[in-house]
């Protein structure tokens, strides 16, 4: 082969040409690998690292990189060709193009965000696609510099890779995040998404032993994972069942005797064998008996009183090795606890643990319930499964009621009175509340007053003739948790004696209308919420709209008069910031209804179980019925969840006749119009009760069951004593009890209370 002079002279010239794309030098002092491509080494502060390296694009004969400004830039091979320095410029007419040190950019476009990565895919001739990855976005450009599509990213993202779709005109992209999942996208439409145990650090897609479309992902520590969508394909075809005649008697008899096999089953109280599961971890709760001598009560919004705490003491023993043991203990609010969540992540065989935490009362009114519930969360490792199988166990414990309640002064006068009645005589207070009576009341011990740390007060008086209890408070609500710690401690003291047979009845008219006072004013609360909400999102929008006009007449060039949009504005502001208040205040005041309206509630469910002498389930019927929700919102709330399973109930077991049972129930709950139908069908609830219908869940127990109505519908007889003692003094009052000793007039038998025949 022959080169002549002139096309070694021609080499020489490209290869000084291309050399200068490479040769350092950067302009303010900085070293760069090249000069002109990379603006953040032009004396810029740098805010992150540099991009990768730029890319080729064959089809536009370009250069394509991502600047630290956030841009997206285009170089043409021609412009950095001819491109040189001032002291090195060359006056000749093929140099003219490109000429000064300024370098010349083909396209920009601003992304806004950092890029992770970029790629250029070129799957035909006829176009190629830019493909940038972004900290919260990635972008698919044209070759121009056009944006084809923009996805935005859920989860912060590590790596992608584009690659060819089977559709025409699509783009499938693999993106990794840092969620450790593995997203699919064709375009910007999410196609699939699966779980990997590692966070992907690059990703690529290949062919291994004839297995084609192999994900390879890589992780940060090294690790290379083969993986691939979908399943086999099963091979396996159905043999055709052979055609017989049918014998309807012998498939009535096989039918039967199914039938007869699923019911023996469903009687039966264990379907599944009895394991040793349960052995694997105990959990035991101790509750102190005293109060805390120095009070772990922080930030408390009760009044002047000083806010005792109980110290509670749970204790986990193991028989086997336990994985990632998780303790989550729960209270009532507005009790809460100094610590609520505990972690042992190794737990050796035969080991225990114990663990302490203090209670007490943060708001100012009263808990629902005193009970504490401890539920632990393990693994348990098995030969298949080393990481080990997940379990539950809970334990349940009871808190004093010292905890919420002082010894106070009796009250003559109430709002609100119940009476239960027991088959024993009646027990000296003393003996059932030794902590809530002074030493100067020991010939008193039938009177005995509380004065809850909100402020209420509850007095509870015991017969010394008759076999009853009255317990009196100026709010409806407070009467239960006083009647139930009576009712409990009552069974614990017979339990001591050896006396078995001991029980109590309510032979009074169910309190439905304080009952529905509650109700209502709980109803009431949720109505303003609403409304309140309404409000402040017209408010907000109305504040958006002024901005957006005060933006407009900022920024234009011949500035127009304000009109008083800034005032507008300042006012506008203002009442966002009211209803916001406002809004927060009233989801407060739900919140203490809601909790006062759960206490009635309890005592209703208590007073029913004991005017029909209900047994456990059928109390934990209407438990599940009355109390569905630990909170209520506005999207799903306490009156239509209560009123659903209500109407349940009376259209399957304590329905009349069949026409109800097809009656049929909506079955999307939405907010009432009002409570008049809730407040009717637990009034109906009360009568079917009263007329001797009976709560079950079998299906086959539907029809109402004929019994003798018991004397629930009758009132209680009033002593004229007990209506002359409010001239009494209240020394007097309490010294002499004859207004307990009720005489046994002929009752009047009057319907029960908000009930319609």
């Amino acid at each position: 082969m022959i080169v002549t002079e002139r096309e070694r002279e021609r080499g020489r010239d490209i290869g000084r040409r291309r050399s200068r794309l490479h040769a350092p030098g950067a302009r303010r002092g900085t070293r760069s690998r090249v000069s002109r491509i990379a603006p953040w080494a032009k004396g810029r502060r740098q805010t992150a690292a540099p991009p990768r390296d730029p890319l080729t694009s064959s089809r536009t004969d370009s250069f394509i990189t991502v600047s630290s400004c956030q841009q997206v830039e285009s170089y043409k091979y021609q412009v950095l060709a001819f491109a040189t320095d001032a002291d090195k410029r060359q006056e000749t007419e093929q140099q003219k193009l490109g000429s000064g040190k300024r370098l010349v950019v083909d396209w920009t476009l601003n992304i806004g965000e950092q890029a992770l990565d970029i790629c250029i895919v070129s799957f035909n001739q006829s176009a190629s696609s830019v493909f940038v990855l972004g900290e919260r976005n990635f972008f698919c450009l044209k070759d121009n510099g056009q944006i084809r599509f923009m996805k935005k990213l859920d989860c912060s993202p590590s790596c992608f890779l584009p690659y060819c779709s089977v559709s025409e005109g699509t783009m499938n992209t693999l993106i990794g995040n840092h969620n450790n999942m593995l997203h699919i996208y064709q375009d910007v439409t999410l196609k699939w998404a699966t779980q990997l145990p590692h966070i992907p650090v690059a990703v690529r897609v290949g062919c291994l032993h004839d297995l084609k479309g192999v994900i390879v992902t890589l992780s940060d520590d090294g690790h290379l994972q083969c993986s691939y969508l979908g399943t086999d394909p099963s091979l396996f075809q159905a043999p055709k069942v052979e055609s017989r005649e049918l014998h309807y008697d012998e498939l009535d008899i096989e039918l039967k005797e199914l039938q007869k096999i699923i019911k023996d089953v469903n009687k039966s109280q264990g379907i599944w064998p009895v394991t040793e599961r349960e052995d694997d971890l105990k959990v035991s709760a101790i509750v102190s008996p005293n109060v805390d001598s120095v009070s772990q009560a922080t930030d408390v919004e009760v009044g002047i009183d000083l806010i005792p705490s109980v110290t509670v003491k749970v204790t986990l023993q193991n028989r086997l090795a336990l994985q990632k043991a998780k303790l989550s203990v729960y209270v009532q609010p507005p009790l809460v606890l100094t610590c609520d969540q505990f972690t042992f992540e190794f737990m050796a065989p035969e080991m225990s643990r114990t663990v302490a935490f203090s209670v007490y009362l943060k708001g100012s009114y009263t808990p629902p319930e005193l009970e504490g519930n401890a539920v632990v969360s393990y693994s348990r490792p098995s030969d298949r499964n080393p990481d080990g199988i997940p379990r539950v166990i809970q334990c349940k414990f009871r808190l004093p009621l010292k905890l919420i309640c002082l010894p106070g002064q009796p009250s003559k006068t109430a709002s609100h009175k119940l009476t239960i009645d027991t088959n024993k005589s009646p027990v000296s207070l003393l003996s059932l509340f030794p902590g809530f009576a002074s030493q100067s009341e020991d010939d008193q011990v039938n009177v005995m007053g509380f004065r809850f740390l909100g402020g209420s007060r509850v007095t509870l008086l015991a017969s010394k003739t008759s076999q009853r209890y009255r317990i009196q408070s100026e709010q409806f609500e407070d009467l239960w948790l006083i009647t139930n710690e009576l009712i409990i401690r009552l069974q614990e003291y017979f339990e001591k004696q050896g006396i078995k047979d001991f029980a109590c009845s309510f032979s009074g008219s169910m309190p439905l209308q304080e009952y529905f006072e509650l109700i209502d004013h709980h109803f009431e609360l949720r109505i303003n919420g609403e409304k309140l909400e309404e409000l402040l999102s017209e408010r907000a929008v109305q504040f958006r709209a002024i901005q957006r006009r005060l933006l407009t007449r900022f920024k234009d060039k011949t500035p127009a008069p304000l009109q008083h949009l800034d005032t507008l504005l300042d006012g506008t502001y203002k009442q966002v910031i009211a209803l916001a208040d406002a809004v927060e205040e009233n989801q407060d005041n739900l919140f203490q209804s809601f909790t006062k309206l759960r206490s009635a509630t309890h005592l209703v469910i208590l007073l029913i179980g004991l005017w029909q002498k209900l047994s456990p389930d059928q109390v934990a019927i209407l438990e599940a019925a009355f109390l569905p929700l630990q909170q209520d919102t506005q999207e799903l709330g306490w009156e239509e969840t209560v009123d659903a399973a209500i109407s349940h109930l009376l259209k399957t077991c304590l329905s009349k006749s069949s026409k109800e049972q097809a009656l049929n129930l909506s079955s999307q709950l939405n907010i009432p119009k009002d409570t008049s139908r809730l407040k009717k069908h637990i009034t109906l609830l009360c009568d079917r009760l009263a007329k001797g219908g009976r709560l079950c869940l079998s299906t086959d127990a539907t029809a109402p069951q004929i019994m003798v109505m018991p004397g629930g519908c009758t009132t209680i007889p009033e002593s004229d004593l007990e209506e002359r003692s409010i001239e009494q003094d209240s020394t007097e009052l309490f010294t002499n009890h004859k207004h307990l000793n009720l005489e046994t007039p002929l009752p009047e038998v009057l319907p029960l209370q908000g009930v319609s025949e």
